[in-house]
């Protein structure tokens, strides 16, 4: 199976102005996701896709393979399209990762179970989450409820399922989504839906168009670089690793 990652980095998040260039250490957040990426040993290829040039002169900088995209694109999986689109070494692929460039710890055991979610020939869409007992309230956390198979049901930055006695059973959806080649350029063939307006949250876009996402229980947690204050999370996990 030929599986391409793909990076999309924007610069003006709302939250977050230049993310993708902050310091994490001594490097960027995106040079840290980059090389976690390669590092894993599973991709033909990995690729940044921004609409930045200043992303795209520090990626080149650390001798990254990067592409700029357009400025337009409403989600992070729009861009990761066009840059499928445009390199050749794409063309054959099986699947399609979008990994999130704010997920610098993410690792090679969390990413070869999405990819082996594709041994099964049903699933077009895959994407990772953890159970999660703290952080419930918060909007920035995505929580997510699955079916029997663990299709998704549905994703929502309010706690989900509403529990009248615990904090328990609830799903932290890690933002990293893989696709069949086919389905991610069906994807951005479909208008911004209802849901994915009101909640700012894309694979919403999927679901209300009849698309199943097969949801891979990890133990990977990681910490996904919302704001600041997650920076700050993130400086201390890495110092506790070294």
């Amino acid at each position: 199976m030929k599986v391409i990652a793909i990076i999309p980095a924007r610069y003006d998040s709302t939250r977050f102005p230049g993310k993708p260039l902050a310091k994490l250490g001594n490097k960027y957040i995106i040079q840290h996701v980059y090389e976690q990426a390669q590092k894993s040993g599973l991709f033909a290829e990995v690729i940044v896709g921004t609409d930045d040039q200043r992303i795209f002169e520090a990626v080149e900088g650390f001798a990254g393979k990067v592409i700029l995209t357009s400025k337009k694109h409403k989600s992070g999986t729009d861009r990761v399209a066009e840059v499928c689109g445009k390199m050749l070494i794409c063309e054959d692929a099986d699947v399609i990762i979008n990994v999130q460039g704010d997920e610098p710890f993410i690792t090679e055991k969390p990413l070869r179970k999405l990819i082996e979610a594709f041994d099964d020939p049903k699933v077009m869409v895959a994407s990772l989450m953890h159970e999660a007992s703290a952080d419930i309230e918060n909007p920035n956390v995505v929580k997510v409820v699955c079916d029997e198979n663990n299709n998704a049901l549905n994703f929502s930055r309010s706690p989900i399922p509403y529990s009248r006695t615990s904090k328990t059973g609830y799903f932290k959806h890690i933002g990293v989504y893989a696709f069949r080649r086919k389905t991610l350029f069906e994807f951005v063939e479909l208008p911004e839906s209802r849901l994915e307006k009101i909640e700012k949250l894309e694979q919403l876009r999927l679901l209300e168009n009849g698309y199943k996402i097969r949801m891979v229980i990890t133990e990977y947690k990681g910490i996904g670089i919302d704001t600041p204050q997650d920076l700050e999370r993130a400086e201390n996990l890495l110092k506790m690793n070294k």
